[in-house]
C-alpha cells in the first residue's frame, strides 16, 4: 500500500515545516508494517511567490497496518502537520510493480465491492 500526502508550504516555513514532516515520517516509520517512506519537495516552481509543493510518502505492508499506525500516539501527535495535506486521495493500492530493465509485474486488487466480504476477509 502507497500513502502519498502533498503539501502547498511557503518559502518561509519551509524549515519548520521539514522539521515537522521529518517528525511525522519518524513517528509513521516506528509502526509494524512500515516498509519506507520519504519526503521531498518539488523542483519546478510554476510562479514568483507561488507555494511549493512537498510529498511526504509511505509504503505499508497492507492497509491494516496503515490504519493501526494511524492509530499510535507518536502519529497523532503529528496531526497537525498531516492535517495540512492537500484534501485529495492520499491511500492507494499497487497494482503494477517493475524493477529497473524489468517487465511490469501485475497484482490483484483487494478491493470489493461487497462491504460485508471486505470485513469478512479483515478479520
Amino acid at each position: 500500500m502507497l500513502v502519498v500526502y502533498r503539501f502547498a508550504v511557503t518559502e518561509g516555513e519551509t524549515d519548520a515545516f521539514a522539521r515537522d514532516a521529518e517528525a511525522a515520517l519518524a513517528a509513521l516509520a516506528s509502526c509494524d508494517g512500515y516498509e519506507r517512506g520519504g519526503l521531498g519537495r518539488a523542483l519546478d516552481s510554476f510562479t514568483e511567490g507561488e507555494d511549493t509543493a512537498w510529498l511526504l510518502w509511505t509504503e505499508w505492508h497492507d492497509v491494516g497496518s496503515y490504519r493501526r499506525a494511524l492509530s499510535n500516539y507518536q502519529v497523532k501527535m503529528s496531526t497537525p502537520l498531516l492535517s495540512r495535506a492537500l484534501p485529495e486521495a492520499s491511500g492507494f493500492e499497487v497494482l503494477a510493480e517493475c524493477a529497473p530493465g524489468g517487465e511490469p509485474r501485475r497484482a490483484d486488487s483487494d478491493r470489493t465491492v461487497d462491504p460485508a466480504e471486505a470485513r469478512e476477509s479483515a478479520r
